[in-house]
């Protein structure tokens, strides 16, 4: 359920996640190569990026398909960031289709997409409240709350999700999240991968292309990405 990508780096369009690339996310809502649950992603789509003298990131989103959205084009092509983050949804039985069901979610500084589904249960009790009822906007309310009490954004993650994961066992929680500096994945129950260029580095639920670097992230992992280096350890 779900795709996303992000991109730390120098700067570049948010339209290399969505439709430069050759399977990038515009792909990958209609005809995701690797996705473990669903079979398309239509239920919305979002992205998120930082600019210069702003304290918080820009965000748009919709609750369409990516693909129906005639401002798109235009829009990727223009916003550019050293730290991008997309998604297009598959949105879980029984969840909302809105706006505010829709990744990313933001607090402060930071953007997270939740690829996978939860019980509810399994994460209502980590945090005060959620901005929808949907299972990925408790998940970043969970994750946000950490944050704000001081926890760093691959520590905010893994702690969630390895408290939901033991509360739901067939929770898939794969998070991807950035603050503008860094960029921090899990890989529980569906797959990610990283690919280290010249100038940066993509994070993405699969490959955006078929060039050669990407590696993939092992199962029940933490991925940090900085501008420095690039960390992968076990959750």
């Amino acid at each position: 359920m779900c795709r996303h990508a992000a991109w730390l780096g120098a700067e570049r369009p948010l339209a290399s996640l969505i439709d430069e690339a050759e399977y990038g996310l515009l792909k990958q809502s209609y005809a995701p190569r690797r996705q473990r649950a669903g079979l398309i992603n239509a239920d919305g789509y979002g992205m998120g990026w930082y600019v210069a003298g702003r304290p918080e990131p820009v965000r748009y989103r919709r609750s369409v398909p990516i693909w129906t959205d005639a401002n798109l084009p235009g829009l990727a092509a223009t916003a550019r960031s050293t730290c991008l983050l997309a998604a297009v949804r598959s949105a879980t039985v029984g969840m909302p289709i809105e706006e505010s069901a829709t990744a990313p979610f933001t607090d402060r500084t930071w953007l997270l997409s939740h690829n996978g589904r939860v019980a509810r249960d399994a994460v209502k009790n980590l945090c005060d409240g959620a901005e929808s009822t949907c299972d990925a906007a408790w998940v970043a309310a969970a994750v946000f709350q950490r944050g704000r009490a001081g926890a760093g954004l691959g520590e905010a993650l893994a702690d969630v999700v390895v408290r939901a994961g033991e509360k739901d066992p067939a929770a898939r929680l794969n998070l991807l999240a950035s603050d503008g500096t860094a960029i921090a994945a899990t890989v529980w129950g569906d797959t990610l991968f990283h690919h280290r260029l010249h100038d940066g580095v993509l994070v993405a639920s699969e490959p955006l292309d078929d060039l050669p670097g990407w590696q993939a992230v092992p199962e029940r992992s933490l991925l940090t990405v900085t501008r420095d280096d690039v960390v992968v350890q076990p959750l």
